[in-house]
């Protein structure tokens, strides 16, 4: 398969497992902010870090069919974790703050897009870089 075709499948199937990632922040936030009533920047924070583990886990495996040390690539994760969460934790709670207002969903919509595009070029080019098509069955399958 040429690279171009390739890297098109690889953006759609991240852009498709993204997706379900997001469905899975948002039916957890509104558990833990509607029926749990925690606080907005706990059920932030908890849906976050679902919907990275779930991210992370099928995007290695079918999107960038990478190999590479799982713990370390999961250590890479983490790190842009380190900086994005509280970043995006404090623009949250600050833009729906009484001064300021904002809609909680439409806060994590737009933090959701932010976070889509910077992970997708963080996993590409940092975490899966040197390891990408690195799984037996994506070799298996490329000289088939």
């Amino acid at each position: 398969m040429n690279g171009r075709k390739k890297e098109l499948i690889r953006s759609v199937k991240f852009v498709l497992f993204s997706i379900s990632a997001g469905v899975i922040q948002v039916l957890s936030f509104t558990l833990f902010e509607e029926v749990l009533q925690l606080q907005h920047w706990l059920a932030y924070l908890l849906s976050l870090i679902l919907s990275v583990l779930w991210n992370f886990t099928f995007n290695r495996k079918f999107t960038f069919h990478s190999a590479a040390n799982v713990p370390v690539a999961m250590l890479k994760v983490a790190g842009f974790y380190l900086v994005f969460t509280p970043l995006s934790t404090w623009w949250t709670n600050a833009l729906t703050a009484p001064e300021i207002a904002w809609n909680e969903y439409a806060v994590l919509a737009g933090t959701m897009l932010v976070n889509f595009i910077t992970e997708y070029l963080f996993q590409r080019f940092v975490v899966f870089g040197k390891s990408l098509d690195t799984d037996k069955k994506e070799k298996n399958d490329d000289t088939n």
